[in-house]
């Protein structure tokens, strides 16, 4: 055990310290996180895949009310009748489409027996202030849209109005509702191509799963070998360690003739370091 006692020194407690820290988080923080962003990102692939193989449904058979929200459905297709309420009409800021800063138009629809939602018409290339753009269609119309989850809101922004037009920051029914005073399901509405009310037209996402899995892959390889990489460290001090001793030792004994008593020289650094190392050719 007295060979150990270096580990107790503060250096090596250190490392103990960070090798500890940094295993903790690989394992519960950093491959978690990119395994959850594979999952989701999988997830929202086979939603995307799947709506462009199946027809449309009634919106009602997938939000029967106005508080209903359908997680498992997203991206799928659903049909409405019913009518826009420009009353209720916000703008989504800090948007990009093909790389180029925009607005996205949201309007909520009252459905014909079924519940309010939230409509995202478009986009709107950005510009000195707000462009102009159509008002949706007055009457009955029948529109075309996917179910889209509800974004988070951002942290602090907060929505305001400007020349008369109500801004948000994020495509969050509850939050809109709370601005507009107009009831809306907890889902929305992605136009797709050619409907009534419709801007430009927001493409869908890639398909594309991206690095997620093999990043956690990689935290996970990271939080085996740290550990490997400690013990070895300490292994090969713990050789050098005897080296220098059986060294130390055998120098003692060469110098004991003459004068036993006299203490063998110690290693130098450079001695040190050759041993360790190995010496320069």
């Amino acid at each position: 055990m007295r060979r150990l006692t270096f580990l107790l020194r503060p250096q090596w407690l250190a490392l103990f310290v960070v090798v500890l820290a940094f295993v903790y988080l690989c394992f519960t923080v950093l491959a978690p996180w990119q395994l959850g962003k594979n999952t989701r990102t999988s997830r929202e692939n086979n939603q995307i895949a799947s709506s462009l193989k199946t027809d449309p449904v009634p919106l009602t058979s997938v939000l029967p009310h106005q508080d209903s929200s359908a997680p498992d459905a997203q991206w799928r297709r659903l049909t409405a009748t019913g009518h826009y309420r420009p009353e209720g009409e916000v703008l989504v800021r800090l948007r990009v489409d093909d790389g180029d800063a925009s607005y996205e138009v949201l309007t909520p629809f009252a459905v014909d027996g079924g519940p309010i939602v939230l409509v995202n018409r478009g986009y709107l290339k950005a510009g000195n202030g707000v462009p102009p753009f159509a008002a949706p269609p007055p009457g009955t119309v029948t529109i075309t849209g996917r179910l889209r989850d509800a974004e988070p809101i951002m942290s602090g922004k907060q929505p305001f109005k400007q020349d008369r037009i109500q801004q948000v920051y994020s495509i969050n029914p509850t939050q809109i509702s709370q601005v507009t005073g107009v009831p809306l399901a907890g889902d929305y509405l992605q136009l797709v191509d050619g409907q009534p009310g419709g801007l430009g037209v927001i493409a869908l996402p890639h398909l594309d799963a991206g690095p997620f899995l093999s990043y956690g892959i990689q935290w996970i390889a990271f939080g085996i070998v740290a550990p490997i990489g400690l013990g070895y460290f300490v292994f090969a001090e713990i050789r050098q360690r005897r080296l220098e001793k059986a060294q130390s030792d055998s120098r003692a004994a060469a110098a004991a003739g003459p004068d036993p008593d006299e203490p063998a020289a110690p290693l130098t650094a450079e001695e040190k370091l050759a041993d360790r190392y190995g010496r320069r050719r």
